[in-house]
């Protein structure tokens, strides 16, 4: 009997000592499972790593190729501040202008209330004729191509439009491009192709852009007040253009009103001959009168569409070139295009 109970211990003593050793056997495994899948998770972080931008990192690379950073940016700096010093000063000169307005544009007004459809089929625009709208529309007139063209050829500025890249201020001299345009023999001497059509002289289409890159007009919508400027590399040059534009577009607008009221004139004179009813009559001698007045304004008025409140001065400080923005803008680009090219090339390498 107690050799049978040994038997029973003995056996049980033996099971649970196969049960350790697969319980250790088992925390060995999931131990070795566990190291496993952390290795793994290391090699995949390994792998994913060159993908990732350190920003510490870029501060490293860009702090080693400071002195390439520094010397690029000096360079671009140096290159933006001779250009700079070698641009010609430019002067503005500007004037402050009214629109001009005469008692006969309201005389007109009230005559296009009463009268306007019976104008209109004798040919004649009653329609308001104040100054506020010559204005508006003598300031689209001023920037048009054929204006500035008329302008530029009455005055014989062609030179000094296309060929100025200077003045003189000892001499009170414009310098000239001597590539363009030889001032002592008064001859365009620029490069040309003549088999594209190309002459040495400058068309009417390069005269006006160059032009209108130095003339500005701009009505202020509050006060109803014309600015009008022109920048120029002699502050007299500039003065004195702009006096002349002035007095051209006057004289242009006056001269167009002036051979609109002499035809319209003509016009009702001969109606007045056809028709025999009084009224009609009465009428077109009003239509008439107010034709004959606009004449007259024509004739006597040398203000005719603008009224100059502020005359043209000549300037004594320049308006440009901005020297120093001019250089901070290349210190700022030779610093970004240096730190650019800094870390493209760690990037590359890396």
């Amino acid at each position: 009997m107690s050799s049978e109970t040994n038997n029973e211990s003995n056996l049980i003593s033996s099971l649970r000592d196969e049960v350790s050793k697969l319980e250790a056997q088992n925390a060995a495994l999931e131990s070795e499972l566990e190291l496993s899948s952390s290795r793994s998770s290391y090699r995949s972080n390994q792998n994913e790593k060159p993908d990732e931008i350190d920003l510490f990192d870029l501060w490293i690379a860009v702090w080693k190729g400071k002195w390439f950073v520094l010397g690029f940016t000096f360079l671009f700096s140096f290159i933006s501040l001779i250009y700079a010093l070698n641009l010609p000063n430019t002067y503005k000169s500007s004037a402050i202008l009214a629109p001009a307005s005469y008692s006969s544009g309201s005389q007109l007004s009230r005559l296009a209330g009463q009268f306007g459809g019976l104008a209109s089929i004798a040919g004649i625009n009653l329609g308001s004729n104040g100054g506020e709208n010559k204005a508006v529309i003598a300031i689209e007139v001023m920037n048009t191509w054929g204006f500035i063209e008329k302008f530029i050829e009455d005055n014989n500025i062609e030179p000094e439009v296309f060929a100025a890249k200077g003045w003189s201020k000892n001499h009170n001299k414009i310098v000239y491009d001597e590539d363009i345009y030889d001032s002592e023999n008064d001859v365009w001497v620029r490069e040309h192709d003549k088999s594209k059509g190309e002459t040495a002289e400058p068309s009417s289409w390069e005269l006006y852009e160059k032009f209108k890159s130095r003339f500005n007009i701009s009505q202020n919508k509050e006060t109803g007040l014309i600015n009008i400027s022109v920048e120029f590399y002699s502050p007299l040059v500039a003065k004195q253009w702009v006096d002349e534009l002035i007095r051209a577009i006057n004289e242009h607008t006056k001269n167009k009103d002036r051979e609109e009221a002499a035809r319209s004139i003509s016009y009702l004179n001969e109606k007045i001959k056809e028709v025999n009813i009084a009224d009609m009559q009465s009428v077109f001698y009003k239509l008439i009168e107010e034709q004959t007045k606009t004449l007259m304004l024509a004739e006597v008025s040398d203000e005719y569409v603008f009224k100059t409140l502020s005359q043209a001065k000549v300037p004594e400080e320049k308006s440009g070139p901005k020297r120093a923005l001019i250089c901070i803008l290349g210190f700022l680009i030779g610093g970004l295009l240096s730190i650019s090219v800094v870390i493209l090339r760690y990037l590359i390498r890396r």
